[in-house]
């Protein structure tokens, strides 16, 4: 295979995450990282909020689902939000401010890779109510949390997830996600 950028060869989605914190100059490199992502008109849709802290940290991890159990491990968890007036909206229905939020999402979990990270996205979770225990907006999506940590103990996990943690990484054909010169056959 062609080389890639080493990040991106060695991101993956662990769980087995150490409750150490992490530094500020590291959160703050990995939040630039995320804001040099390219937006549509540089309007730059994202938002962040930074749960680092209690009680802030405490009352998102309760709105974890219970098969993210891992993550009430996490030192970080940074909530990625917006609104889809934040960037630019086509009369044909494309709204980019979920692909800025997402483009956002992947440099700051590239650069978090870089510093040594596990930087594990999760749509399992109770966005109202994380939502409402930090007070923000009802007209904000809620689009992922991304819990950050430091590589941690494999025991703390289940079966089923101490089995993944050392899987192959799987992804699909690409024949069956990319398509050349017309649509897939």
């Amino acid at each position: 295979m062609e080389s890639l950028i080493p990040e991106i060869e060695k991101r993956r989605a662990l769980r087995a995450l150490d409750t150490r914190p992490v530094p500020a100059d590291v959160i703050r490199r990995i939040l630039t990282a995320a804001t040099y992502a390219p937006s549509c008109g540089n309007m730059q849709p994202w938002r962040f909020v930074v749960a680092n802290e209690e009680p802030a940290l405490g009352r998102v991890k309760e709105g974890l689902s219970g098969g993210n159990y891992w993550a009430t491990k996490a030192p970080l968890i940074v909530l990625v939000l917006t609104r889809v007036d934040l960037d630019c909206r086509r009369d044909d229905g494309r709204d980019y401010a979920f692909f800025g939020a997402g483009m956002a999402s992947m440099n700051l979990m590239l650069q978090a890779t870089r510093e040594g990270l596990i930087a594990h996205p999760i749509a399992g979770y109770d966005p109202l109510a994380i939502k409402k225990s930090l007070a923000i907006p009802p007209e904000y999506t809620l689009l992922t949390l991304i819990n950050i940590g430091y590589p941690g103990s494999e025991q703390q996990l289940g079966d089923k997830h101490r089995e993944q943690e050392h899987a192959p990484r799987v992804r699909k054909d690409p024949a069956e996600v990319i398509s050349w010169n017309r649509w897939f056959a």
